[in-house]
């Protein structure tokens, strides 16, 4: 793929995602993918370690300290 058509494809990626990333309940985003393990890391808060977690039956980890949610993990990214 040439380098503007590239820039175009993620550009409008990043635009389907807006309003979506708009209604986050935290105005900052730390976002890491690991594409080898297709896992997307979201913190809600500067990436830190949580005190409990809770798997939902969807393939979804919610990470939360104390009672906060502070990051959200999704498995299986990029076939959703």
């Amino acid at each position: 793929m040439a380098q503007q058509s590239l820039a175009t494809h993620t550009l409008n990626n990043v635009l389907k995602a807006v309003p979506y990333l708009t209604r986050f309940p935290a105005h900052r985003l730390w976002l890491d993918y690991d594409d080898e393990a297709d896992v997307l890391y979201i913190s809600l808060e500067r990436p830190q370690k949580a005190t409990t977690s809770k798997m939902r039956d969807d393939g979804v980890l919610l990470r939360y300290r104390g009672k906060k949610l502070v990051g959200v993990t999704v498995f299986e990214a990029s076939k959703r």
